[in-house]
């Protein structure tokens, strides 16, 4: 065996005792939440988990980015959920999304189509291509997909770079669900890696990744508001709203394009979104916007590896707070969620890539708030 050959494998088996062993270790006692609220591991037979779905029967549907593979999660009462691989050697199978019991699956270059997953499993049934005619660049090459409430399939196409100027990227654009008919829905997106639709209002909003290079503290990562087609929210030539950049900025006006509903923290790196509509969290976390941040890469103190909360009234984000924290302690990062999803019981589940384990995220009334709530209704106010 050649030394580079031999180097490859020791190296290949680093990497797996690493991430071994930090499953082994991973302690949540750092995690910090708001009084009621708990976390635990749900999965942690996932590499690299990213994007989640969950499919009518309750089946969650795990994609990877480097690992290449698809998951089906089956929960169970009294146990851990169950999992089986539904594919794998993809290219960057980032997206999945669950459409009238079919399984939808974004790599790369192209989206297939899993008919009538949840009544075949265990068996998985062949996969097909629906479009596969998506640009091939890699860099931020890796979709998020989901079913908006006209069902059409919409999927964001990050720009090729970390700031240029290219035709048919930078967007989020919709189809149909047979690939068919796609359009631009809004431009001048970075890099979307989390949408959704407001449960009130059917709005489409996203999270977007800001330019690197142009210091710690800007630009800001964004929370975007799309309520009709055609908007365009600035990129290359605008950030944050208000922030020119020093290459693009003269061909366009920061007053031409939409500002962010919310600005987030700098470099956070906003992925996967919601708006809880659960029923176990309290009434005040109802409509309210989850975001997972990932956590920035160049920063010279790190910044994001948590999850915030963007307070909504009518329609409208008026507030940005942390939810969970405590993945980043002393500039040591010890995992780095990336999508959200609420599950039947209406707990929270969240992916972490770093550390391929799904966490579970649920709340008990603690018993102070219980006695004061029993004495209410005995004791009603005049």
């Amino acid at each position: 065996m050649g030394y580079a050959k031999t180097a490859l494998l020791i190296f290949i088996g680093l990497v797996i005792s690493l991430d071994v062993s930090a499953r082994a270790e991973l302690d949540l006692s750092d995690i910090q939440l708001p009084p009621g609220f708990s976390i635990e591991i749900w999965s942690d037979e996932v590499p690299n988990a990213r994007s989640l779905a969950l499919g009518e029967n309750g089946t969650v549907f795990v994609a990877t980015r480097r690992d290449g593979r698809v998951y089906a999660l089956i929960p169970h009462a009294d146990a851990s959920p169950s999992v089986i691989t539904l594919a794998e050697n993809l290219i960057m199978p980032n997206g999945v999304a669950f459409h009238e019991g079919d399984l939808y699956v974004a790599e790369n270059h192209r989206i297939t189509r899993y008919p009538d997953i949840e009544a075949a499993l265990p068996d998985v049934p062949e996969a097909e291509v629906i479009i596969d005619t998506l640009p091939t660049e890699r860099h931020h090459g890796w979709r998020y997909i989901d079913f908006g409430p006209d069902g059409k399939l919409y999927i964001a196409i990050g720009a090729p770079c970390n700031i240029c100027d290219r035709e048919g990227f930078a967007n989020i654009s919709r189809m149909n669900a047979d690939g068919t008919e796609q359009e631009i829905v809004a431009a001048g997106i970075r890099n979307s890696l989390g949408f959704t639709w407001h449960p009130e209002t059917g709005d489409l909003w996203f999270t977007d990744n800001g330019r690197d290079l142009l210091g710690d503290e800007v630009p800001p990562g964004e929370l975007n508001h799309a309520p009709r087609l055609g908007m365009h929210f600035g990129f290359p030539y605008c950030h944050g709203g208000d922030i020119q950049d020093p290459e693009f900025g003269d061909q366009g006006d920061c007053a031409d394009f939409e500002p962010p509903a919310q600005k987030l923290g700098p470099h956070v790196a906003p992925l996967g979104m919601l708006f809880y509509d659960g029923t176990m969290f309290p009434l005040e976390y109802k409509g309210q916007a989850f975001i997972a941040e990932h956590g920035s890469w160049n920063r010279s103190q790190k910044s994001g590896y948590r999850v915030t909360l963007v307070r909504m009234e009518r329609g409208r984000a008026v507030g940005y707070e942390v939810f969970a924290e405590g993945w980043l302690q002393n500039e040591e990062v010890s995992g780095r969620p990336v999508d959200l999803l609420v599950i039947g019981d209406g707990s929270l589940l969240l992916s972490d890539d770093q550390n391929g384990v799904i966490y579970r995220i649920s709340y008990t009334r603690p018993m102070d708030e219980g006695v004061a709530l029993l004495s209410g209704i005995s004791n009603p106010e005049p």
